[in-house]
C-alpha cells in the first residue's frame, strides 16, 4: 500500500469567489502599524534603506522583514482573501513556514482583548507569493488585525472582500507613542510558530499598546548608527534586549551604556527597561553578560536616572519548564515566548502604570 500525504499540510487554495474586491492595505481606511513610511509605493521596510546601510550588511538583509508589521480594519464581509507578493517560503530546519511567510488574523472586541482567528499559510512551493482565504459568514461587523510576516519581504498586500460589504477602519491602539524593542533574532520573532506569538505581539494584545519591532537577526549589536537612529523614532518605552547578539560580555560591556546615552540624549524622560538574555540553560557566560548589563543599569541610576529598569531574562523560564521553551537551547518556542510575554509585559504595565 502507497502512503497518500495529505493535501491539507501544503496549503495550496483554489480560491473562487468571483464577487471579490480587492484593496490596496496602503490606502484608507487600512492603518498600517509597525513599519516604516508605509503607505508609499516603495515595498515594505521598517527602517529607511540608508540608515539600514549605515549599520550593517545584515540589517540591509534583514530592514525588509515585516516582523512586527500589522494591517487593523473593520469589514462585514463573509470572507477575507489576503493577495500578497513576497519573496519566497524560506526553508528554515527551526521554524514554521507561517512565521517566516505567513500572516495571522486576529479578530479585536472594542470592550478590549484580541482572539486569533485564522492563519494564512504559504503553500510550500510558493515562489512570488499566494492567495490565502478565511470565512466568517455571520454577516456581523468585525474589527481585525492582520499580522505580516515576521521573516520575509512583502512587496504588496491586497485584501478582497465581497463586493458591497462594508470596509472601514479598525480600532485604534491605547496611548499615542508605540513601545520601541530592540534587539536579536529572539527579538525579530524566531521561532514563534506564527507572527502573533512573537512576545511583543503577545504584549500588544494584553496592553493594547502599539510597538516597533526592531529585531535584527544575528545583526543587533549596539552600533552607534543604530542607535542614533532609534532616538529619533517616537515612543511611549525602549526596550534594550540586544545579549543575544553581542559577541562577548566584554562587546556588552563597551557598547551598552554608550547605547543607552544616544537614547537618553534625546529621549530624557522616556523609560528604558535593560533585558538581559533568557537561560534555558544556565552558564557562566551568561552570567557575566547578565553583569555586564547590570552594570550599564547600576551606572544609569548612579547618574541619576529615575526611569531606567532592569530585567533578568534568567527570571523568564520557570524551573519546571525551563528545558520546554526553546526550539535549540536559543530560541523561544510558543511556551518559551508565552512566558516572556508574561514577564516582560508584567514589567512594562508596572512601569507605564506609574
Amino acid at each position: 500500500m502507497s502512503f497518500v500525504p495529505d493535501k491539507k499540510m501544503w496549503f495550496s487554495e483554489e480560491i473562487s469567489e468571483p464577487d471579490a474586491v480587492f484593496y490596496n492595505v496602503k490606502k484608507a481606511p487600512f492603518t498600517i502599524y509597525g513599519l516604516y513610511d508605509a503607505t508609499s509605493d516603495i515595498p515594505f521596510r521598517r527602517i529607511p534603506s540608508e540608515i539600514a546601510e549605515r549599520v550593517s550588511d545584515g540589517v540591509v538583509y534583514l530592514h525588509r522583514n515585516t516582523a512586527g508589521g500589522r494591517v487593523r480594519f473593520s469589514t462585514d464581509s463573509p470572507y477575507l482573501i489576503l493577495r500578497m507578493k513576497v519573496k519566497k517560503v524560506h526553508k528554515f530546519a527551526h521554524m514554521a513556514a507561517v512565521a517566516g511567510a505567513g500572516f495571522d488574523l486576529y479578530e479585536d472586541n472594542p470592550e478590549g482583548g484580541s482572539v486569533f482567528r485564522h492563519s494564512f499559510i504559504p503553500p510550500a512551493t510558493m515562489t512570488e507569493g499566494y492567495e490565502s482565504k478565511y470565512s466568517n459568514n455571520d454577516g456581523k461587523l468585525h474589527y481585525y488585525t492582520l499580522n505580516f510576516p515576521l521573516y520575509n519581504d512583502v512587496d504588496e498586500l491586497w485584501i478582497g472582500i465581497k463586493d458591497g460589504s462594508t470596509l472601514g477602519e479598525g480600532l485604534p491602539y491605547d496611548g499615542e507613542k508605540p513601545i520601541v524593542y530592540y534587539g536579536s533574532s529572539i527579538t525579530q520573532g524566531a521561532c514563534a510558530s506564527r507572527p502573533g506569538n512573537s512576545y511583543e505581539a503577545m504584549i500588544c494584545r494584553r496592553l493594547g499598546r502599539d510597538y516597533l519591532n526592531m529585531g535584527f537577526s544575528g545583526s543587533a549589536k549596539g552600533e552607534a548608527a543604530m542607535a542614533e537612529y532609534l532616538a529619533t523614532l517616537p515612543m511611549s518605552l525602549f526596550v534594550c534586549d540586544y545579549d543575544y547578539n553581542a559577541p562577548s560580555a566584554e562587546h556588552l560591556e563597551a557598547t551598552h551604556y554608550p547605547f543607552y546615552e544616544i537614547i537618553r540624549a534625546k529621549n530624557p524622560t522616556i523609560p528604558y527597561l535593560m533585558i538581559s538574555r533568557h537561560t534555558a540553560h544556565r552558564s557562566e557566560n551568561a552570567d557575566r553578560r547578565r553583569a555586564a548589563i547590570r552594570a550599564s543599569y547600576e551606572k544609569a541610576k548612579a547618574n541619576g536616572d529615575e526611569n531606567v529598569y532592569f530585567l533578568d531574562g534568567d527570571s523568564f523560564f520557570p524551573d519546571e519548564w525551563r528545558d520546554a521553551c526553546t526550539v535549540d537551547t536559543t530560541h523561544p518556542n510558543d511556551l518559551g515566548f508565552y512566558f516572556m510575554a508574561r514577564a516582560i509585559g508584567d514589567a512594562i504595565a508596572a512601569i507605564l502604570g506609574k
